[in-house]
């Protein structure tokens, strides 16, 4: 039943594709624009919704072979009039400027939430961004550029994407157009272009990935594999968490993967193991994982669960060297937990 749920929701939603920039001046904008006017050449119903202030002359050639939706004022500011749109209902919606944010007041406070809504009501989007607008890039891309950004889009909207390009150009091509998006530094700006390229290039692996996922999840298929390290630091009260994490954190910046902290939710648990808890999951947060509470009275099944359901390439464990008799004879969790890991690597850190 659930399946069939999220099939049906799927297939009620609009497409979301999403054209990638790195840089200033990789020509993004054409490539979605040009996309929108082959569509329109093939019959689909295609409109602009929004579109940068200032165009090339490449993308006004375009834009002349499209049906526009003028923008609307509203506090003073000029936004996509979402109504219109939804009125009017194409098929196909194009949308520049994605992490653009909407004057006080407005029905959503970001473009990126307009777009959502015109997916909820089955339009498909087809849209532009730069990774710096990206919320969990943009530090990364600061220290390479040496500009920061106020307005961006969250990484689990864009997760949801039907499908990513990276639009590619060749880097003196950027630096010509970049405008002073790269400052000068002691590196130049073609191997700063190399570095954003790879954060684009790894990003957009990365939403393949769970893009892969999703339909797995969808369709009942178990995961067996992914496209990048996906490690999983399981901790409780009394684990030794730090090094676990900062080993998890290591690994996964060498292996461009995600790092996860899971901790199976224990009962009526005591006021200094909950204050040890609070303090391993600070460690987390800290490291920049993602933090997962998980529910199960079974802790080794729910571990295993969650790990096989959403593509873990590692499980990292603290585990006491002392044994206790019974296990001597039964086996220990951990014992369970090497058992069902199946392909999953699993590195125990003794305590």
């Amino acid at each position: 039943m659930q399946q069939i749920q999220a099939e049906e929701e799927y297939e009620r939603r609009g497409r979301l594709k999403v054209f990638l920039g790195y840089a200033s001046g990789v020509g993004k904008s054409f490539r979605m624009l040009d996309e929108g006017r082959r569509r329109r050449e093939r019959g689909q119903d295609v409109v602009v919704g929004a579109i940068q202030p200032k165009t090339s002359p490449d993308i006004e050639a375009v834009l002349k072979k499209l049906e526009v939706i003028p923008l609307r004022m509203a506090g003073g500011a000029a936004v996509m009039d979402v109504p219109v749109i939804l009125e009017r209902h194409p098929s196909v919606c194009l949308v520049d400027g994605l992490a653009y944010d909407n004057p006080p007041g407005s029905s959503n406070p970001s473009r990126w939430q307009d777009v959502n809504q015109l997916l909820d009501a089955g339009i498909s989007v087809i849209t532009s961004v730069n990774i710096q607008y990206i919320d969990e890039l943009r530090d990364r891309v600061e220290r390479i550029t040496g500009k920061r950004v106020g307005q961006t889009v969250p990484r689990s909207f864009l997760n949801s994407a039907d499908e990513i390009v990276v639009v590619d150009a060749p880097p003196e091509m950027c630096i010509t157009r970049a405008d002073g998006q790269i400052d000068p530094g002691s590196a130049g700006p073609a191997q700063k272009l190399s570095e954003l390229r790879e954060i684009a290039l790894l990003f957009a692996a990365d939403v393949v990935d769970r893009q892969l996922e999703a339909y797995l999840q969808r369709t009942g298929t178990p995961q067996t594999f992914g496209a990048q390290e996906r490690i999983m630091v399981c901790i409780t009260p009394r684990a030794n968490a730090g090094p676990m994490i900062a080993s998890g954190r290591r690994n996964a910046d060498r292996f461009h993967g995600d790092l996860t902290v899971a901790y199976v939710r224990q009962p009526e648990i005591s006021a200094a193991d909950q204050a040890a808890l609070d303090k391993n999951l600070e460690i987390a947060r800290a490291a920049g994982a993602h933090i997962e509470i998980l529910d199960g009275e079974d802790a080794i099944g729910t571990i295993l669960k969650f790990a096989h359901e959403h593509g873990i390439t590692q499980i990292f464990v603290g585990h006491s060297t002392r044994l206790r008799w019974w296990e001597r004879l039964t086996g220990t969790p951990l014992d369970r937990l090497i058992r069902g890991a199946n392909d999953i690597d699993v590195r125990v850190f003794p305590h």
